[in-house]
């Protein structure tokens, strides 16, 4: 069964289409990634489908109602003074609209007794339909899931437009989570979360029982949750089985297919060619030896039908003819080290940081970066990644111990806010005043991270997020630095360009510090981790990530946490059954059940901060 099903999609902006020719469909049970490069119309699609706006052509069937759909958006418009706990209980659109009923019927109750009978009947018929629809149960849920997803008690009466990026993308996948729609659309869920949410989130996607539809350019998520890949161009969008390795491999095939069949067509071309070459040349030969004899002439005749057949079969292989495979354009050049012979570039010694009125960020911190290492840090959101990386750069000092650089460390540092770009420069100038750079060599360079002809002589402060980013990691890639300290280079880019600041990054020759959610980047270039946590010590692991996740997946259950587990397990197992359970005939019985339903979940809750907790700090 379908869900979905799109034809003909095409939308403009200023006249130009945006995309054109789209046909997608969906069916019942899949989780797809739509993936395609910055800029191309993901998300002007995914507004498309939900009805959010109106695309410029074509048609859209929806087999399930958009009442029965749900959204996780990038930008929240909705939401205004709706505190965190009200708006994830706003995605339930009637029982919150009865619980509020409830509420209010229930304070005129208490201060109108003249008109207490009406009220009465009122609240006696929302509270028939809260209970038919299990308006305690979706309280638990409620709590519940916000609790799961590290939103505590403190947070949910505070206003929702006052979280952070990370906990908005969480509060709306709590109201997610608690409606559970049949289809699900999410665009760029992935954002601002860390690495134990981005896990519980891969976990959830493929657990949940509908569809589900989303944008992300976070490979390793698509690897673990997609059935189906749709690659989104201007005037396609192609399915491909699988995640993105799957993706890969089939792209590669597809690439191998039509070079061979390219190789081909040239050789066809060749020799039809070279048929054409000859039969011209008989017939000129027979033509002018047959002279004014009909019986020659006719037959030189024939060598001319013979060509004009060659031509028709050369004119149908090329209306047929496909394109040359064309590579990605990569970075060839060699950078130099400069002659740096000492082992050592940075050392931190006891050194501690805190923020004004803030608890320590960092104790007593010990830490060598040598030439050659490559250093991933990792940890949950506000345990200081960007602050350790602040320090290392020289933009924070510690209040205690010392950060101190060899003579001829350069740090090149990229901050995500990108605040060191001169927003006046053209593309082209930017590099041209790095040392020794020709404008050959910046016209090349820019052409490799997709900046093409005319448009190296774009301002800075006219270009797009992931534009600004591109300019601001070449700018240090290329500047002499012998340290590069990243905090987040691959935010706002699409894959294809993270897959090149990859590329340049395993080629450079000096030492990397780097902070990233992009777990594909720290496969790929990390060799030793530094691990970060809010409630324990810093550690250091010395291998790569492969090993660091291995380590901690392998790991056996301890005594005391298989105790944990069975604890946690026969709780679950209680709070399921009471919520199954027939619903009470009073008031009372109904409160007493769910203050049961939510002693056991905070219980829960507390076992499973404590498997958590365990489970970060084993591993080192």
């Amino acid at each position: 069964m379908h869900i979905l099903k799109a034809s003909g999609l095409k939308h403009e902006y200023g006249g130009e289409p945006l995309f054109e020719d789209i046909d997608m469909e969906i069916r019942t049970g899949e989780r797809v990634a739509l993936f395609g490069t910055n800029g191309i119309g993901k998300t002007t699609l995914l507004q498309g489908l939900l009805g959010r706006i109106q695309l410029t052509h074509g048609s859209i069937q929806r087999m399930i109602p958009l009442a029965d759909w749900g959204s996780l958006d990038q930008q929240v418009e909705e939401g205004g003074e709706l505190s965190v706990l009200e708006f994830v209980k706003h995605g339930s659109v009637e029982l919150y609209q009865l619980s509020s009923k409830l509420k209010e019927l229930q304070t005129r109750l208490s201060t109108a007794a003249a008109e207490s009978a009406g009220v009465m009947e009122d609240y006696s018929q929302a509270y028939d339909r809260f209970m038919q629809l299990d308006g305690y149960g979706w309280e638990v849920r409620v709590e519940k899931c916000l609790q799961q997803l590290k939103l505590e008690p403190a947070l949910w009466p505070q206003p929702f437009r006052q979280l952070s990026g990370g906990q908005k993308t969480r509060a709306q996948l709590a109201a997610l989570m608690v409606r559970e729609p049949e289809f699900i659309v999410l665009d760029e869920p992935t954002n601002h979360l860390d690495a134990q949410m981005l896990n519980w989130l891969e976990e959830w996607v493929c657990a949940y029982p509908g569809t589900v539809l989303y944008v992300s350019h976070d490979r390793t998520f698509i690897d673990r949750t997609a059935t189906v890949v749709m690659e989104l161009s201007r005037h396609d969008c192609r399915r491909y089985p699988g995640g993105y390795k799957d993706y890969c491999g089939q792209k590669e095939l597809e690439r191998r297919t039509q070079e061979t069949l390219y190789a081909r067509q040239e050789q066809e071309k060749e020799k039809l060619l070279e048929s054409i070459r000859r039969y011209s040349q008989w017939f000129q030969q027979s033509h002018k030896a047959a002279g004014q004899n009909d019986f020659y002439r006719s037959k030189a005749k024939k060598n001319v039908s013979r060509m004009h057949a060659k031509g028709s079969a050369l004119e149908k292989l090329e209306r047929e003819r496909v394109q040359k495979p064309r590579d990605a354009a990569r970075l060839n050049m060699r950078l130099e080290d400069e002659g740096f012979a000492a082992s050592t570039l940075l050392r931190m010694e006891q050194a501690a940081f805190a923020y004004s009125g803030k608890p320590a960020l960092l104790r007593d911190f010990g830490l060598t970066v040598n030439r050659g290492d490559r250093l991933a840090i990792l940890g949950p959101n506000g345990a200081g990644k960007s602050t350790l990386l602040k320090l290392a750069g020289g933009l924070l000092s510690p209040i205690s111990g010392s950060v101190q650089l060899h003579p001829q460390t350069r740090i090149g540092y990229f901050a995500q806010e990108l605040g060191n770009l001169d927003e006046e420069e053209t593309l082209l100038g930017s590099l041209l005043s790095l040392p020794e750079m020709t404008e050959s060599q910046a016209r090349t360079i820019l052409g490799c991270f997709m900046f093409k002809r005319d448009e190296v002589f774009r301002k800075i402060a006219d270009l797009s997020m992931g534009e600004k980013c591109r300019v601001a990691f070449l700018k240090l890639y290329f500047g002499r630095f012998n340290l590069l300290v990243l905090d987040e280079p691959t935010n706002y880019l699409d894959i294809d360009t993270r897959e090149r600041v990859e590329e340049a990054l395993q080629q450079y020759p000096g030492a990397l510090l780097l902070v990233t959610h992009d777990r594909y980047l720290i496969r790929r270039t990390a060799n030793r981790l530094i691990v970060l946590d809010k409630k324990e010590p810093p550690q250091l692991f010395p291998g790569t990530y492969e090993e660091y996740e291995a380590r901690g997946r392998s790991r056996p259950l301890d005594a005391v946490e298989q105790e944990q587990a069975n604890e946690c397990g026969k709780l679950e197992l209680r709070l399921a059954r009471l919520m199954q359970e027939a619903e009470p005939e009073t008031d009372l019985q109904k409160q007493v059940l769910l203050q049961e339903m939510k002693g056991l979940q905070q219980q829960i809750a507390q076992l499973k901060g404590r498997q958590d907790l365990v489970k970060r700090t084993h591993p080192l």
